[in-house]
């Protein structure tokens, strides 16, 4: 392997570990996806078509990866990562550490192929047709998911919005009835 092939997949990996923790949410296992992904891509790097990007090429072998392990948790229903998100988001607290996780578990509620397409797109402004390669799903199939995932995502912060409308609601009925 070049010195130059080998410096394009080490610039690779900050944008693989944040892509990793966008579709895992924990941080351990991100590194743990990050490190597969590399080891893969190291150990079949021969297998490359230099056709395109090395970029491109290394989000594929992520995703592979990430279906993988999806595939092996579902046949273990009781390591579902589902089963530790709560039901409703956490009311923010007006710091931005609190909207970003209420932004996680919202995007962890979305089927990870959703998920996966709202961040390569997204976040890693990868184009629809990278990400339909990496994926391996036709262009309109990507573009769908997308629309999907936004809407989703939106109607769920709409619902939460509309949650904290309550809460204030309810709480100022309290106060009301503890004067009289």
């Amino acid at each position: 392997m070049r010195a130059q092939d080998e410096a394009e997949i080490v610039a690779c990996i900050p944008s693989l570990r944040r892509y990793a923790r966008g579709l895992v949410s924990d941080p351990d296992r991100a590194d743990d996806l990050v490190q597969d992904t590399l080891e893969r891509a190291w150990s079949r790097f021969s297998m490359w078509q230099k056709r395109n990007e090395v970029r491109a090429w290394m989000f594929g072998i992520m995703h592979n990866h990430f279906i993988d392990r999806l595939r092996a948790q579902r046949s273990r229903p009781e390591d579902s990562a589902g089963d530790d998100l709560p039901e409703l988001p956490q009311r923010a607290q007006q710091t931005d550490a609190l909207e970003v996780r209420d932004l996680d578990r919202l995007l962890q509620r979305l089927p990870p192929e959703q998920r996966e397409v709202l961040l390569l797109v997204s976040v890693e402004e990868l184009s629809y047709q990278e990400v339909a390669q990496i994926t391996g799903v036709p262009l309109g199939t990507v573009m769908s998911r997308l629309s999907r995932a936004r809407a989703r995502l939106r109607d769920e912060m709409a619902s939460q919005g509309q949650s904290k409308e309550q809460d204030k609601v309810s709480h100022a009925a309290q106060r009301i009835q503890r004067v009289k």
